[in-house]
């Protein structure tokens, strides 16, 4: 005869609990199989099947998650005794109360022990701590969705969204409460990939060249439609009726931004974008975290800076990065050449292009002296010209080292801000510029961080920080 195996007490009874657990999930589907049945039409669609099983999946769902979260914490489920947390007092579970939570998968009834230290006037729910449970009756999956969801689309659009895509409700109004927890404090480095991550699409871009790629630093601003603080409070008129047109204005603000991104032939990779509706200093300073944190492998690449003629922008790119390649953006170059060019030869069209296409050329090929000094001696037909030609001489001037448009083409650096304008747009105007919309400067803020989470790539990182500290928080 064999030797029987010796099997612990604790074994044997996770297994009975497993099997139990089993028999108890044929019972519930059982049921839930034919409370199926009885709904679904004779000679039914496909399309009608489809939806009698989505309508009442979670009912499944739900309640195999019941299931299998208690054979996971038997114990908890059945412990009588803890100390406290606080003052190590033996505690004496006071009841089990239920408490029913939302979830992606459905609702599910937890009926969880509860203690109560009378000395620390505090109580505790363990099984709450052990399934790190939300405060809120929405759990974090579905919390996550929502947010993402409302960072793409007007609150009230993802509210209805959300239920048409999963059969559940999460309010326009609790999504906006978490995304507002959810975004609260959040800085650059907060939605920022690890320089590891940045690292790594560094070496898969650079991967069979010889030289070493191009990384761009674009830095530019776009205006946001803003309400003043004084717009909160109650507004006259009668209850849950529109009040009369308010009395505040609104206000465009420019969300200053920058951009990290590397060239690919035709395409560009996107690294970092940051925008805010914030001053200089706190851009620059947002510069400043993101070198300090060594997010940016310079050694690595050939970095490259590209902006309008903004002198505190130039000022700060100098101190932080001084061994960069400086741009000054074509497309704002040219706006000054075409305004002087429609003042001083306004009644010649071909005089106007002519010019144009001559100065550009000669900007091509590093002449700025050539054109400053042209410039100077031109004559002016009138004050208006003679005011445009002065504001050009000097804004060539304060950039006379990033108009060599020739040397940055050959060297593959790009001349236009295309990049970072096109980060204005789908991190910016794509959610905040909606008819009608006007944003407290805060809220703004937000979901500006939010969406450059989600584009940065760190949205899922964010989100579990957002956890991690709602849940060091209640306990």
């Amino acid at each position: 005869m064999g030797t029987a195996a010796v099997i612990s007490l604790a074994e044997f009874r996770q297994r009975r609990a497993r099997a139990e657990a089993r028999q108890e999930l044929h019972k519930r589907f059982d049921r839930w199989l034919d409370a199926v049945e009885e709904q679904v039409p004779k000679e039914p669609t496909l399309e009608q099947v489809t939806q009698v099983v989505f309508e009442m999946r979670q009912e499944l769902t739900g309640m195999i998650t019941e299931v299998l979260v208690g054979q996971a914490h038997a114990e908890a489920l059945e412990q009588q005794t803890m100390p406290c947390p606080h003052c190590g007092r033996m505690l004496h579970a006071r009841g089990s109360p239920n408490r029913t939570v939302e979830t992606m998968v459905g609702a599910v009834s937890l009926s969880r022990p509860y203690f109560y230290c009378v000395r620390c006037q505090e109580g505790f729910y363990p099984l709450d701590d052990a399934l790190r449970l939300s405060e809120r009756r929405k759990q974090w999956d579905m919390q996550k969705a929502a947010a993402s969801l409302a960072a793409e689309v007007p609150y009230e659009t993802a509210s209805g969204l959300f239920n048409e895509l999963t059969g559940l409700s999460f309010s326009d109004h609790i999504a906006h409460e978490v995304v507002g927890e959810l975004t609260k404090g959040l800085t650059v480095l907060s939605v920022s990939p690890t320089a590891e991550e940045i690292a790594q699409r560094v070496a898969q871009v650079a991967e069979g060249r010889t030289w070493r790629p191009i990384l761009v630093l674009a830095i530019d601003g776009a205006d946001v439609p803003t309400r003043p603080e004084t717009a909160k409070g109650r507004r006259p008129g009668r209850k849950r009726k529109r009040a009369k047109r308010a009395r505040w204005k609104g206000q465009w603000r420019e969300a200053k931004g920058f951009r990290f991104y590397l060239v690919e032939g035709e395409r560009i990779v996107h690294l970092l974008s940051w925008h805010q509706v914030q001053s200089d200093k706190e851009l620059a300073e947002a510069l400043r975290q993101v070198k300090e944190a060594g997010l940016i492998p310079e050694e690595k690449v050939r970095l490259c800076v590209i902006a309008d003629g903004a002198k505190w922008i130039w000022k700060f790119v100098k101190a932080l990065f001084p061994l960069a390649v400086q741009v000054l953006d074509y497309y704002h170059c040219s706006e000054h050449l075409h305004k002087v060019a429609s003042v001083q030869f306004g009644d010649n069209p071909e005089k106007q292009t002519e010019w144009m296409e001559a100065t550009v050329a000669r900007l091509f090929c590093g002449e700025v002296q050539g054109v400053i000094g042209d410039l100077q001696r031109m004559k002016a037909r009138d004050a208006q010209a003679a005011e445009e030609i002065r504001k050009l001489i000097g804004y060539l001037t304060n950039n006379q080292g990033r108009v060599d448009y020739g040397f940055a083409r050959k060297g593959g650096y790009p001349i236009g801000s295309g990049g970072i304008e096109s980060a204005h747009k789908f991190i910016g105007h794509v959610r905040l510029k909606r008819s009608g919309a006007w944003w407290y400067v805060e809220r703004a803020n937000q979901m500006l961080a939010l969406r450059c989470a989600k584009y940065n790539g760190t949205f899922d990182r964010v989100f579990e920080d957002y956890e991690q500290r709602a849940i060091v928080r209640n306990t």
